[in-house]
């Protein structure tokens, strides 16, 4: 009889520890710290890329008539290419290229270790540049047939942009320049080469470009006067922080 009690206790005893160790187990779970929920990322806030000016209809004439006697001196290409920082080994994007003027000059400063892709809207412009490549045995430059609003250059693939005498051909200068921007290296300079003009003239107010780059991302550097005597045209940098 005995031991009939003491089996029955052993078996509550049993019993109890093991309700109590499922109770524990469950306040352990429940008690538990909860996760806070991952917060929903927010959007970057759109940018404006409108423009409210006109732009020039794009260059469909001679493309080498751009080659003409002491052009390099009156603009001082040289100097301006210093100011870019374009030297040996240097990627540099001619955007605007037309007949490829300055491409053929940013290959020779750049070198065989160096890259310069020739950039431009117009089939006829990227025929005549690969012609002149060949002509001239001009082995590190590559064409691109960008469009209105897009250069389609890769990410991070140059140092230094020129855009000479084209900005204000630019349908869509800010969705540009945007699309511009991670072509570029960090620290890379974007110089811009243009004429005061309204805009359809073949011109545009340098206060357009300064305002145009900074909505894109860019950074304003300086200004310099030097690339013609008349002072008309005028020389812009900017800078990929």
């Amino acid at each position: 009889m005995k031991k009939l009690i003491f089996g029955w206790i052993a078996v509550k005893s049993s019993a109890f520890i093991l309700i109590w160790l499922l109770f524990a187990y469950g306040t352990a779970q429940t008690s538990k710290p909860k996760q806070a929920p991952t917060p929903t990322p927010t959007p970057s806030p759109a940018v404006d890329t409108s423009v409210n000016r006109p732009t020039s209809d794009p260059y469909t004439g001679d493309l080498a008539r751009f080659d003409r006697e002491n052009r390099a001196e009156k603009l001082q290409i040289e100097r301006v290419m210093d100011t870019l920082g374009i030297k040996e080994d240097s990627r540099v994007a001619d955007i605007g290229a037309g007949g490829g003027w300055f491409t053929a000059i940013a290959s020779k400063r750049v070198g065989e270790s160096g890259k310069v892709y020739a950039v431009d809207i117009s089939q006829a412009s990227v025929d005549y540049i690969e012609n002149r490549k060949k002509k001239e045995s001009l082995s590190n430059i590559e064409t691109v047939l960008a469009t209105f609003d897009d250069p389609k250059l890769n990410k991070d693939s140059v140092d230094a942009v020129l855009i000479l005498n084209t900005y204000h051909e630019i349908a869509e200068p800010v969705k540009y320049l945007r699309n511009l921007f991670p072509a570029m290296s960090k620290g890379g300079l974007l110089g811009v080469i243009d004429r005061e003009g309204s805009g359809g003239d073949h011109g545009v107010d340098q206060s357009f470009v300064k305002d145009e780059a900074k909505r894109a991302g860019f950074e304003f550097v300086e200004e310099y006067d030097f690339v013609n005597k008349d002072r008309m045209d005028y020389f812009l940098v900017f800078k990929k922080q």
